[in-house]
């Protein structure tokens, strides 16, 4: 079977990162942490998980002309992924996120975009070639909305699925909604989409009929350890997660999506799909960093042989 083709458009990062005991209060200063510095981003971490899943990687992204443009790059090509659509931007820095992380594995995040401010609709239509035979093209929203609306009309035109990650989270117009093949929020992203907080399996499938009535094709909202809840025309399922100790859940959700669109190009139902994407996010939390905690293809197949 030959390598599902897949995009990514979006953000790349360089994550610097502070392990506490917990996230620190307003005002609060705590020492003792642990700092460590790793490869981040929402579309990098995505691009990355697909790569190591199995998926063969276009990402679209901007990056500053500085060490950290130079990092993530390099780190692009070691994974495998092309890197031919990935701009060097003359003005705006690489992106920078600072994010603590607790002993129990939460994290709180703060981002400075940087040249992923700058990403714009023309930089994708310039790598519109890249679209001709992908399975998919994955976004998230740590680009400009209007690139992110351009580069799903841009898939829809050429007939390619199309998979949003509403993260950050955010309010969403309907006629990018109406293109969305599949949208994959987290609980708190479903929320401000919906209004509906997402406590449970029956609260989740009130949120995901509203972005159904919406336009969205199917919907995908992750759980964390309890799973996913599958939505869609023929569909009302929830995929049980794995039960791990977590370290770090920093980019389990790109994980997630970036197994999730390999398994699918690669014909799986979307059941399976998605328990794959469970055990590569499963994986991922049990290791500190964003990127240095994909797993490859075959970490995620000993995992499911070992969990059954």
């Amino acid at each position: 079977m030959s390598a599902p083709s897949i995009i990514v458009v979006g953000s790349s990062n360089t994550d610097m990162i502070i392990k506490l005991d917990h996230i620190p209060r307003p005002g609060e200063t705590i020492l003792g942490g642990e700092f460590v510095t790793a490869a981040g981003g929402k579309g990098a971490n995505q691009a990355v998980g697909a790569a190591r899943a199995g998926g063969k990687v276009t990402f679209i992204a901007r990056v500053g002309r500085d060490m950290f443009g130079d990092q993530a790059v390099a780190g692009f090509r070691r994974d495998g992924i092309n890197v031919n659509y990935i701009i060097r931007d003359l003005v705006a820095p690489s992106g920078v996120a600072l994010i603590f992380v607790a002993k129990d594995g939460e994290n709180s995040i703060a981002v400075a975009g940087g040249a992923n401010s700058r990403l714009s609709p023309a930089d994708v239509k310039k790598a519109r070639r890249a679209f001709a035979g992908a399975t998919a093209v994955v976004m998230q929203l740590e680009t400009p909305l209007e690139t992110v609306q351009a580069t799903a009309e841009l898939a829809a035109k050429a007939g390619v699925r199309v998979i949003l990650n509403p993260a950050p989270a955010r309010s969403l117009p309907d006629k990018l909604l109406k293109l969305v093949s599949i949208l994959t929020p987290n609980e708190t992203e479903a929320e401000l989409l919906t209004g509906v907080k997402v406590s449970d399996a029956r609260a989740a499938a009130r949120a995901a009929d509203k972005l159904l009535a919406r336009g969205v094709e199917t919907v995908i909202l992750t759980l964390g350890a309890l799973g996913a809840f599958v939505a869609g025309a023929n569909v009302r399922q929830l995929v049980p997660g794995f039960k791990v100790k977590p370290v770090d859940t920093t980019a389990a959700g790109d994980i997630f999506n970036g197994a999730l669109v390999v398994a699918l190009g690669e014909g799986r139902t979307l059941s399976d799909a998605v328990r794959f994407a469970n055990a590569a996010a499963a994986i991922s939390v049990t290791r500190m960093g964003a990127q240095p905690s994909a797993p490859t293809r075959k970490e995620i197949h000993r995992f499911l042989e070992r969990y059954g």
